[in-house]
C-alpha cells in the first residue's frame, strides 16, 4: 500500500522517514512540498491509498480526482477548515483527525499571546528596531479575570498557566464540564466579565464571537481558528478601542496576504498559526499520523 504525505514541511518529513521506516516497513511513503496547490494533489497522490495533510485544502472536485485514495490523515482537528468530511464520505474516503498532540503547544501560545498583547512587547519591538524609544504603559494580569470560550484539552492547559500566575478564570463550554479552580458561567456573564478572552472552538455555524458584549478595552486571544471571529467587525473593534488589543495565531485566509489590515493596526499581535509547531509537538503528531496508518492497512504494532 501506497501513502503520500502530500505537503510535508522539512521537520514534519525528517520525522516522518524515521518513524514511517521503523514502524511501516511495508507501507511505502512519499512526499510532496509545502504549499502544494489542491490542483496538484491528483498528480502527487498518484493513485495512492492514504493521504497525509498538513494544511492543504483537499475539495471534493479535487477529491474526485483522487480515484486511490480511501483515507485522509489529517494532521490536527481541524480538517472541516480544509475538507468535507461528509461529502469525502459520500466518494468512500475516511477523514482522520488527531488530537492532543499539541495541547501544551498551543497553550503556551495563547499564555504568550496574551502576556504580549497585556504588555505591548511587540509595538515596543517594532518602534525600537525603527530608532524609536517606545515605553508603553501595559496591564498587569496577576488578579485579573480569563475567560476560556470552549473547554477542551488545550483550554486545560491555558487554565492551568493562568492559575498559576495568580489569574481567575471563567469557562463557557457547550456541554458541562467541571475543572478545578475555574468557574463555568454563561456565554454572556464570561464575556462581560473578562479582562481578556481566549478561543478555543472547533469552528461551526454557531461559533462567530460576539465582541460587542466583551468588556471594554479587553483582550481577544484566537489560537483555535481564524473564522470563529467576524475579522471585520474585530479590526472595527480594535480601532474604537471596544477591543484593546488582540494575539491572533489564526486567520480567515492563511497565510495572511501581504498588507492585510490587521498588520497596520498597533494594538494586534501576530503570529503564522504556528501555536503547535513545537519538537515535542511535532514528535507526537506524526507518531499519532502514522498510528492511524497502521489501523488503516492492519499492520501490528511495532
Amino acid at each position: 500500500m501506497r501513502a503520500v504525505f502530500v505537503d510535508a514541511n522539512p521537520a514534519l518529513r525528517a520525522i516522518a522517514e524515521r518513524v514511517g521506516g521503523a514502524t511501516l516497513p511495508d507501507l511505502e511513503i512519499a512526499f510532496g512540498q509545502p504549499g502544494i496547490l489542491p490542483s496538484a494533489l491528483p498528480d502527487a497522490l498518484g493513485g495512492a491509498a492514504i493521504a497525509v495533510i498538513d494544511h492543504t485544502a483537499f475539495p471534493i472536485e479535487i477529491a474526485r480526482r483522487c480515484t486511490g485514495v480511501k483515507d485522509v490523515v489529517f494532521l490536527g482537528t481541524g480538517a472541516r477548515s480544509y475538507m468535507d468530511p461528509e461529502a469525502l464520505a459520500g466518494l468512500g474516503i475516511t477523514v482522520h483527525v488527531i488530537k492532543g498532540y499539541g495541547d501544551t503547544a498551543v497553550a503556551e501560545c495563547a499564555i504568550g499571546l496574551l502576556f504580549a498583547a497585556a504588555r505591548g512587547f511587540a509595538a515596543m519591538d517594532r518602534a525600537m528596531r525603527g530608532g524609536e524609544w517606545l515605553r508603553s504603559e501595559g496591564a498587569q494580569l496577576t488578579g485579573k479575570t480569563l475567560g476560556l470560550v470552549g473547554f477542551g484539552g488545550i483550554a486545560a492547559g491555558v487554565a492551568r498557566l493562568a492559575l498559576g500566575m495568580g489569574m481567575k478564570v471563567l469557562a463557557w463550554n457547550r456541554t458541562p464540564k467541571t475543572h478545578e479552580g475555574v468557574a463555568f458561567v454563561p456565554i454572556e456573564r464570561l464575556l462581560a466579565e473578562s479582562d481578556a478572552v481566549s478561543l478555543h472552538l472547533l469552528l461551526s455555524d454557531d461559533t462567530r464571537e460576539r465582541i460587542a458584549a466583551m468588556r471594554r478595552g479587553a483582550i481577544l486571544v484566537n489560537t483555535a481558528r481564524g473564522a470563529l471571529v467576524d475579522e471585520a467587525a474585530m479590526v472595527e473593534a480594535l480601532r474604537s478601542g471596544q477591543l484593546g488589543h488582540a494575539g491572533l495565531d489564526v486567520f480567515e485566509v492563511e497565510p495572511l496576504p501581504a498588507g492585510h489590515v490587521l498588520t497596520t493596526l498597533p494594538n494586534v499581535t501576530l503570529s503564522a498559526h504556528s501555536g503547535f509547531r513545537t519538537p515535542e509537538a511535532n514528535q507526537r503528531l506524526i507518531e499519532a499520523a502514522f498510528a492511524h496508518c497502521r489501523r488503516i492497512t492492519g499492520a501490528t504494532e511495532p
